[in-house]
């Protein structure tokens, strides 16, 4: 990765010489030129572990632009007056996981928490469930901002994974305001790099029309895998998308870790060690009860919507 020293530099720079972005330039490729001078594959994958760390935990490194991010895993927040506790979800206090179809337990925070991403890791090792969780948020985001060399040479990787969004985070029950505090945190983090604010408002638009509608009709994201179900908010105080398709979605439910249900909500758990051959996401989402990890899915969204209309998903410049 890109040494800390030479992105402090590209960043004070940056923040003078920053312009408007090119149309037929993704926002990946623009804001590595920007930041880490060379749009390769490995200043791609530092430019989105800064993004999606930094939306996770927050500002922790200097410098910054001056805009403060709390981080989607902060306690005591509060979206459109109501109080927001996100971290739940990432701890395994609650069975919010899909594990093979159930809900389960897992805990996403196993390897390090905080402190390896405060060293612009995923983790501390790559054998845990939250390796997997941030690379794999890394991978997505990529995807999302348009990284043009993800995939190639093996540096960074590219991210294949279940279709369905709303498969993977059904059991999260994910009300307005926990889905818009989590958007609005992607976006303060790209708006902290000095992104500028129709790209911040693009990505947000893009992650609030394709994930947080209730009930959305299937819809192609990734061309490849053809129309799924990608609504997220799901809870019933979700704004009800245009021609909504209910009936394909099951009921919003979310259950402590300690309470015992039964038949089809039985509670599985999938803490622990996940397999480093496996693909997909564990970004509170779909993961297999023997550990490895199921594919989670990307947003590949246009270009087009992007500059028509970042990131959580999902800050400061994070210490390389």
């Amino acid at each position: 990765m890109a040494s800390y020293k030479k992105f402090v530099i590209a960043l004070g720079l940056a923040a003078q010489v920053m312009g408007q972005r090119p149309m037929n330039t993704s926002i990946c490729d623009y804001y590595t030129t920007a930041l880490l001078m060379n749009n390769t594959a490995e200043n791609q994958i530092t430019l989105l572990t800064l993004i999606v760390n930094t939306a996770v935990i927050g500002n922790y490194t200097q410098p910054n632009v001056g805009i403060m991010v709390p981080g989607i895993l902060a306690s005591g927040q509060m979206q459109e007056g109501a109080p927001v506790d996100l971290l739940r979800y990432f701890n395994g206090s609650l069975m919010s996981t899909n594990v093979n179809g159930k809900a389960g337990t897992v805990n996403f925070l196993d390897d390090g928490g905080a402190t390896p991403l405060m060293m612009n890791k995923p983790a501390n090792t790559n054998s845990s469930a939250q390796y997997f969780l941030l690379t794999h948020l890394y991978q997505y985001f990529g995807a999302l901002l348009g990284c043009s060399m993800q995939g190639t040479g093996g540096v960074f990787s590219g991210y294949q994974g279940d279709p369905s969004q709303y498969q993977i985070h059904k059991f999260m029950n994910l009300s307005k305001p926990e889905m818009d505090y989590f958007i609005t945190q992607v976006g303060l983090s790209a708006a902290s790099f000095g992104a500028a604010t129709s790209d911040v408002e693009a990505v947000e638009m893009a992650l609030n029309d394709t994930f947080n509608m209730r009930c959305s009709p299937p819809t192609v994201v990734i061309p490849a895998q053809g129309s799924q179900l990608q609504a997220i908010c799901i809870n019933p105080d979700c704004p009800l998308a245009s021609s909504a398709v209910c009936a394909q979605y099951d009921m919003a439910v979310t259950m402590s870790a300690s309470v015992m249900s039964s038949g089809s909500m039985s509670p599985v758990s999938a803490t622990g060690s996940m397999g480093a051959g496996t693909s997909g996401s564990a970004a509170a989402g779909s993961v297999p009860a023997n550990g490895g990890t199921s594919a989670g899915s990307v947003v590949s969204v246009t270009w087009g919507l992007f500059t028509a209309a970042v990131l959580c998903i999902v800050g400061a410049a994070l210490a390389l």
